[in-house]
């Protein structure tokens, strides 16, 4: 029950996105390994020996609470907030690095705690931390332990959003024929974005399914004044055969006075890599495409292979009953355990 009792303690040193710094202290404390790197906020524990580097990543930081603290185990599982997205995940690294120092591993073995995860590209820390040591960037396969329901997700969507305005002309709402609805110009354009299929695009036998979205429409100054302008936000969650600039590209062609307001790219595939192999068959894993955008991008982008695999279970993360299932915390622990020994 170690793994599940850490997972517990865990979930109830509450560490809101901002407020992670209780829990970066609790996991100082309860991993024996040496710091690479700290900047107060993000940690890394680190056992080198001139093997190659596996680096394994988590955030620290929750949602905000929905009376679902404090956490409890029950019926095999362990519940109550960040169960699943990621303290499940943090729970299998901290008793990973407890074993690992005390054994003989294949490979060099860091582990990085960040903060934020939860509040978007604007503070994501991971850039910070890249610019101030250069440990992340000998890694050999980076593994992102967010809740994967213990599969191998491979590669990620980018993530675009953008904001277009609709200009239209006020009028009094007795007499709308005098001026022109921004709602209505904003609709007829949204039309193509509306009504689009997904672009399914095939990687290396992984199918990903690119979508773009309107997902919030803002209009009016008064229920009885016909709205002169209308702002939408659309969201474009796009394949890793694209680009960044070519994800602009493509919102330019349906709104070519779109402001892009953040762009963060896709990660590459890396099923070709004989250290994703080993790992997929220390676990037997079933492999996926990531469906999503996750931090993998961040170390997609400076050409490391990353993967997420993690015990939490997605259709439990972020919501009110939070969980995270005792078996596969421990399934995901020995899958590590017999790759950082060789054991495959």
């Amino acid at each position: 029950m170690a793994l599940a009792d850490r997972a517990l303690e865990l979930v109830n040193i509450p560490s809101e996105s901002g407020s992670e710094l209780e829990l970066t202290s609790y996991i100082t404390s309860a991993v024996p390994l040496e710091q690479g790197f700290a900047d107060g906020e993000s940690v890394i524990f680190a056992k080198r020996s001139g093997k190659p580097l596996v680096l394994l990543a988590g955030h620290t930081d929750t949602v905000p609470a929905q009376a679902n603290l404090p956490g409890r185990i029950e019926d095999g599982w362990v519940v109550g907030l960040g169960a699943s997205d990621m303290k499940g995940g943090l729970a299998v690294m901290v008793e990973l690095a407890r074993w690992a120092a005390e054994t003989e591993l294949a490979y060099d073995l860091a582990l990085l705690f960040f903060p934020r995860e939860e509040l978007g590209p604007a503070e994501n820390p991971l850039p910070g931390v890249f610019e101030h040591t250069g440990l992340v960037d000998e890694a050999q396969l980076v593994v992102c332990l967010e809740p994967t329901d213990n599969t191998l997700q491979l590669g990620c969507l980018g993530n675009l959003n953008a904001q277009v305005v609709f200009e239209g002309r006020s009028a009094h709402s007795a007499r709308p024929w005098l001026g022109v609805n921004a709602i209505g110009v904003a609709l007829e354009r949204l039309r193509p974005v509306l009504d689009a299929e997904p672009r399914d695009v095939e990687i290396q036998g992984l199918l990903f399914r690119e979508v773009v979205s309107v997902t919030q429409l803002h209009a009016g100054i008064a229920s009885n004044v016909i709205p002169a302008r209308a702002e939408a936000t659309i969201n474009f969650r796009y394949a890793p055969d694209r680009s960044p600039e070519s994800a602009v590209a493509r919102i330019h062609e349906l709104f070519p006075n779109a402001e892009i307001t953040s762009n963060s790219p896709p990660a590459h595939v890396a099923l070709r890599s004989p250290l994703v192999e080993q790992l997929r068959a220390a676990g037997s894993l079933d492999v996926e495409p990531k469906q999503a955008w996750t931090n993998v991008a961040d170390f997609a982008a400076r050409g490391l292979d990353a993967v997420n695999l993690g015990p939490g279970a997605t259709r439990y993360a972020h919501a009110v009953d939070e969980r995270v299932e005792i078996a596969e915390l421990e399934r995901t622990f020995a899958t590590l355990q017999r790759f950082l020994v060789g054991s495959v």
